[in-house]
């Protein structure tokens, strides 16, 4: 005859399975204390791996405040998150980088119940949380697709696209705060731009429609200033000068060209005037179109198609000019098909 537990034996036995996990050393011989530190320095990578090892590890790094605690005593380190499809199917598959020790290691999938165009998506971040954003369609106010986004002063903002069931997302700008898990609409674009590239620099959002290569028409861009939560329009010399895909280093913008061997420039505010960067020519042999880029601690990362990685630097000389410094990063070959839509360089 089979005996059935009841449900207040049951409650027995999985407080004496905590009581148990609770007393079990983490590390014999060392205080837990101790054994915590020596877990908190464990590398983003290897920590599900360690989640195997005991309950009680599980536990410890599993725990909410396991990386708040690992953050507040800077013990977080940069790993560079690439959002890659592949060509011919367009499934999707998300990539890690440790640029340490150049080993990549995959991330779980990615909860997506239809199929989907994956530029269709994008992706912003909250870099030194370790937050990474993917946006598009539902729950945002207006749903829509291949638009641009950037954080803002903490909260997430969704520029234009495409989609909504009068097609005017085109000019529709919300904003998302993660603190509140909450949407809200902010003032409109002020005109619809064709193809978007953005930038974040100094509390502001900078979006351009961009040049279209061959260069045909003169682009246009606006910038959005979310303490007044009005949009502005964008000075002639940023958007003609405006040629790539964009990133910020040290609060100072800079554009890849798509266009020869992809010169990388530098926007200087004051003269509204775009300068070339000297130093290193980008390895443009080995890194191919489709650019998806990103940035931190002065470092420049881009991921081309086969998810060959660029590192690159700019260092500023004593006349204000720029030099670049170029590394390259070559994927294994059973990424040869895959093609980036996004990047982001997050803090774990």
């Amino acid at each position: 005859m089979a005996v059935s537990k009841s449900s207040s034996g049951e409650e027995q036995d999985k407080n004496g399975q905590e009581h148990q996990e609770k007393q079990e050393a983490l590390i014999p011989g060392l205080p837990d204390e101790i054994a915590e530190l020596c877990l908190l320095h464990l590398p983003y990578p290897y920590q599900s791996l360690a989640r195997s090892v005991c309950c009680s590890w599980n536990r410890i790094i599993t725990d909410p405040g396991f990386f708040v605690c690992k953050r507040s005593l800077s013990l977080s380190l940069p790993y560079l998150f690439i959002f890659a499809f592949h060509k011919s199917t367009a499934r999707i598959q998300w990539q890690a980088l440790d640029p340490r020790s150049n080993r990549w290691f995959v991330l779980p999938s990615m909860p997506c119940p239809k199929a989907v165009c994956p530029p269709g998506f994008t992706c912003a971040s909250n870099t030194r949380q370790g937050q990474l954003y993917v946006l598009g369609a539902s729950p945002m106010v207006t749903p829509r697709s291949f638009f641009a986004a950037g954080n803002v002063n903490g909260k997430i903002i969704a520029v234009g696209g495409s989609g909504g069931e009068y097609n005017d997302s085109n000019t529709c700008v919300e904003s998302y705060d993660p603190q509140t898990d909450t949407w809200e609409q902010v003032s409109k674009m002020r005109v619809r731009l064709a193809r978007y590239d953005s930038a974040v620099v100094g509390g502001k959002m900078y979006v351009t429609e961009g040049w279209t290569w061959p260069f045909l028409f003169s682009p246009r861009g606006g910038v959005y200033d979310p303490e007044s939560d009005t949009w502005q329009e964008m000075k002639d010399g940023m958007k003609e000068g405006w040629s790539g895909v964009s990133v910020v280093v040290c609060d100072r913008l800079f554009v890849i060209s798509e266009y020869g061997d992809c010169p990388m420039k530098v926007y200087v505010p004051d003269r509204d005037k775009w300068l070339y960067v000297g130093g290193d020519k980008f390895p443009r042999e080995t890194i191919q179109r489709p650019f998806a880029v990103s940035a931190v601690e002065g470092k420049i990362y881009v991921v081309s198609s086969g998810l060959n990685v660029a590192i690159g630097s700019a260092s500023e000389g004593p006349n204000g000019e720029f030099i670049a410094k170029w590394d390259v990063v070559a994927a294994p070959e059973a990424f040869r098909d895959l093609s980036p839509s996004s990047c982001q360089v997050l803090y774990a």
